[in-house]
């Protein structure tokens, strides 16, 4: 698995536990330590585990990867998980606005997300079976005068 797509498998996952802002920054030829950063804000503390357990269990399930290093604690509102190349920032919105790395990297250039995951090969259709003919049904045309009023005239007739 290339770099990029780690990085966007990471960004799916941390969106599917609702994390928001989430980007990819293009380190490659800026940083000697990472080519991406996937940058995520958890709204809550709990909600920072669960984007962290999301990705790691993920990526192990998923890819057979499980993270080179995971650093950080709850309590310090920022965990980094690290798959190669690739460092996860899973922040609170309080240490995303205090540590900016978004300014402080300013020079990186911002990857296309796609939260979408990719679309399952699709099934081959069975062919449909050929649909018997219908016999022809002739229709018979209705009488136009109900049967008690033709009896009626007939009656008349006699008389």
């Amino acid at each position: 698995m290339e770099d990029l797509e780690i990085a966007r498998a990471c960004a799916l996952y941390a969106d599917d536990k609702k994390a928001e802002n989430i980007r990819i920054l293009d380190l490659r030829g800026l940083s000697p330590i990472s080519d991406y950063f996937v940058l995520v804000t958890a709204m809550s503390t709990p909600q920072l585990r669960a984007v962290r357990d999301e990705i790691v269990e993920r990526m192990k399930d998923e890819h057979a990867t499980p993270p080179d290093v995971k650093d950080g604690n709850f309590e310090s509102q920022w965990i980094i998980l690290v798959y190669g190349s690739v460092m996860v920032h899973i922040l609170t919105p309080e240490k995303r606005e205090f540590y900016a790395l978004e300014e402080l990297w300013g020079d990186a250039p911002e990857m296309a997300l796609n939260l979408e995951p990719p679309a399952p090969p699709p099934e081959p259709k069975a062919p449909k079976p050929k649909a018997a003919k219908k016999a022809a049904v002739k229709k018979v045309a209705a009488k136009k005068a109900p049967a008690k009023k033709a009896a009626a005239k007939k009656a008349a007739k006699k008389k």
